[in-house]
């Protein structure tokens, strides 16, 4: 019998998956990662929506899938949603990509939860953006994850990441030839507070940043500011971002 989402989670130990994919201080992170629950996975949809209004939503799903798609996917293309959370934007992108097969990674089981819930099918498994490969292997036991997938993409995930040249590197790793990857996420900004509010790592980007550590691993990288449209919390807003990288053929 297949192996439910719920029952791979409730099987996983956190911490020891944490430690096999190179997390610095996996039992604080499986701690950390704990704190969320169904109801607030749930709730992240609506909190993400008051971010950005549906107008500024509408634009970053059109502008993402337009960079997936550009040039065409493959027909039946298999596209990996790196730190999906609770899949607000993976749900949207593949209603607009319909005959692609969509993964959804996170490291945040009720965030995941929330998405099997959805039964979309979205294929989630748990996983760390800074090392995809064994986050894969790791998840066979519950689902067939591809080793390699047509594209990927991250919306808003980047700033949350440790190291965010490992993250492009481990996707580059994960990525057919050809093959690319669309991330979307914060320019740099001033509010310090959002580290602790929101748990950020990093404040957003310097887009000359994000073009650097690209390059080291892809062939083409392509970044541009999306005029007229921010991440918004309690008056204070920052600018977004969306880079396309391509590797070699």
């Amino acid at each position: 019998m297949a192996v439910t989402f719920e029952q791979y989670v409730k099987t996983v130990d956190l911490a020891l998956l944490f430690e096999k994919l190179g997390v610095a201080n996996p039992e604080t992170l499986a701690r950390n990662v704990k704190h969320f629950t169904l109801k607030e996975a749930n709730e992240r949809d609506e909190i993400v929506l008051d971010y950005f209004g549906e107008q500024g939503v509408k634009r970053i799903v059109e502008a993402v899938t337009e960079h997936l798609q550009t040039p065409a996917l493959r027909k039946n293309s298999k596209l990996l949603d790196v730190g999906a959370g609770s899949g607000f934007f993976t749900a949207k992108i593949s209603e607009r990509i319909s005959d692609a097969k969509f993964y959804a990674m996170d490291a945040t089981p009720a965030m995941l939860l929330a998405l099997a819930q959805k039964n979309l099918g979205i294929t989630p498994f748990l996983g760390i953006a800074e090392n995809i490969p064994t986050s894969i292997t790791e998840a066979k036991a519950y689902a067939e994850i591809p080793a390699k997938f047509d594209a990927a993409f991250s919306t808003l995930m980047l700033h949350h990441s440790v190291n965010p040249e490992n993250v492009f590197a481990s996707i580059k790793s994960v990525l057919k030839k050809p093959g690319k990857a669309v991330i979307l996420d914060m320019c740099e900004h001033k509010f310090a507070e959002f580290k602790t509010e929101m748990e950020d790592v990093h404040l957003g980007f310097k887009l000359d940043y994000i073009r650097e550590i690209a390059k080291h691993y892809f062939v083409s990288v392509e970044i541009a500011k999306m005029p007229g449209i921010s991440c918004s919390s309690s008056g204070r807003s920052a600018e977004i971002f969306v880079a396309t990288v391509h590797n070699s053929a």
